[in-house]
């Protein structure tokens, strides 16, 4: 199912994959996107935007902690995709991932899937 590798960025706690899946952007942040590490989330996503990929996938199976500086990250990100016509899709979330979004309300402003496939198809 990749159809390449568009880039990637890794740190001792966050590795970033990014691939083209037909007129989408696949972005797999694995590990902990904290304070420390938002910037290797950041930096992929607005390149994803400056390529024109206006339809982010977060493909959220491996991201095992999100605090609010990366929960901003994604914020920022959609606000720019929308603008751009596209939108941020959350795949996949894992429950400790997921409640950060189910408390802070954030899951109300993203479009949430429960599997990658599903985001890719709608």
């Amino acid at each position: 199912m990749d159809r390449g590798t568009v880039g990637s960025a890794q740190s001792g706690r966050l590795l970033v994959e990014v691939r083209e899946e037909g007129t989408s952007a696949v972005v797999t942040p694995a590990g902990e996107l904290d304070h420390h590490t938002a910037d290797l989330l950041r930096e992929p996503l607005e390149e994803c935007l400056e390529k024109g990929y206006a339809r982010l996938v977060i493909d959220c199976s491996r991201l095992e902690f999100c605090d609010s500086t990366g929960l901003n990250v994604l914020l920022g990100a959609r606000l720019k995709a929308e603008a751009a016509g596209g939108g941020v899709h959350l795949a996949a979330m894992q429950p400790v991932v997921a409640r950060v979004f189910e408390i802070t309300g954030a899951e109300a402003v993203f479009t949430v899937h429960d599997t990658l496939e599903a985001a890719l198809s709608g």
